[in-house]
């Protein structure tokens, strides 16, 4: 990783999950924005000057679901190569197809897979997706293969 810390925005409107992810991403040496909400998550992004390195975020939000995040996140070109990895209670291969078809990187079923697996899942994302162009930390790239 190039950076000292990543900095991941987590979207879960769950307060008690919400603070774990949070606790166990910065005892993982990353640097969280934590909201509560896909629209307090747009508006971070909005007044961000440095945008996050990933998205943690949950498919089922109190205010908007999923597809409606992305599709807020596709509508900045900013935003829209903001690696993004759904991690949720439920997944239709319908969900999954249409959350992969709009950018979301990974489709992670929460309970398949303990917290820090997760976590190592979206470090490596973060490598990823910094190697694909190590010159353009914000992620201009044309293409991503997947």
């Amino acid at each position: 990783m190039s950076k000292q810390s990543p900095t991941i925005m987590v979207v879960e409107d769950e307060n008690l999950l919400l603070q774990a992810i949070t606790k166990k991403l910065k005892l993982s040496g990353m640097d969280v924005l934590s909201c509560a909400s896909g629209q307090q998550a747009v508006d971070y992004l909005n007044n961000l000057d440095e945008l996050p390195d990933a998205v943690w975020l949950d498919y089922y939000l109190k205010d908007m679901n999923g597809l409606a995040f992305m599709q807020e996140l596709k509508l900045n070109p900013k935003w829209e190569n903001i690696p993004v990895v759904v991690v949720s209670n439920s997944a239709s291969p319908e969900k999954v197809n249409n959350m992969l078809a709009l950018g979301a990187r990974k489709y992670i079923l929460k309970a398949e897979y303990r917290l820090d697996e997760i976590i190592e899942m979206i470090k490596q994302l973060i490598n990823d997706n910094e190697a694909a162009d190590p010159t353009e930390p914000s992620g201009d790239e044309q293409q991503k293969p997947e």
